[in-house]
């Protein structure tokens, strides 16, 4: 990483501390510092749909539902400031085909047809985590093992979230799924939180924190592109 990127990176998160200190939207704050990005296409893949509810946390929520909830707000972010955004869903349904025997197999399929068709300059992936321990929390960011640019994204992603959302102090990790491995474009996936923690999960469905988050991931893409 150059000299020049560094400085972007501290300036923007020292940014995204004093917004959250004085109350001021991270948005401008970021979009000032960027420029448009001309149709620049992105997918934003909503985890699991239909059938395949993904986590459901103690208190009820279904993962799938607010991964969407998530992944329409951030593709508003991306949108408004000139990128072209691909979902590989827009709606509670699965992808998978009806017919086929292996539903899972079916859907995950399509999410890497959609993702090809588009020839993305960036993958990501919502969604929310789960752990035995209930204390668990934070959001963390992942990428494909030897996807450099992918690495860089990750950990611009995760650092803003550090900064905006209380996130534990950490860096972004590899991780072994099939979105991240099923195409060779620069991809992450974001954990946005635990539902398995009740504290973490009524944060993840109140509107001003799924803001600070939507804001840390489109913050995290915008330093990166």
């Amino acid at each position: 990483m150059n000299l020049s990127k560094k400085c972007k990176i501290g300036i923007v998160l020292f940014c995204l501390f004093v917004a959250v200190c004085a109350g001021i939207c991270v948005t401008s704050v970021v979009q000032t510092s960027s420029a448009p990005k001309n149709g620049q296409v992105i997918v934003i893949d909503c985890g699991h749909g239909g059938r395949d509810g993904g986590s459901v946390g103690v208190g009820g929520t279904i993962e799938s539902d607010i991964n969407l909830r998530y992944g329409k707000a951030l593709a508003d972010k991306l949108s408004a400031s000139g990128f072209r955004v691909v979902m590989t869903r827009k709606d509670e349904n699965g992808l998978y085909d009806v017919n086929a025997k292996n539903k899972k197999l079916s859907d995950m399929q399509k999410r890497m047809e959609i993702i090809k068709q588009a020839n993305p300059a960036l993958v990501v992936s919502i969604h929310m985590n789960s752990f035995p321990l209930k204390t668990a929390s934070g959001a963390n960011c992942y990428f494909r093992k030897g996807d450099k640019q992918g690495e860089q994204c990750a950990n611009l992603i995760q650092h803003t979230l550090n900064a905006y959302c209380g996130a534990p102090n950490k860096d972004a990790r590899v991780g072994d799924y099939y979105i991240l491995n099923c195409s060779y474009y620069t991809s992450v996936l974001v954990e946005c939180g635990f539902l398995s923690n009740p504290e973490e999960e009524k944060l993840l469905n109140s509107p001003e924190y799924q803001q600070k988050v939507v804001y840390s991931i489109y913050a995290g893409i915008m330093l990166y592109c």
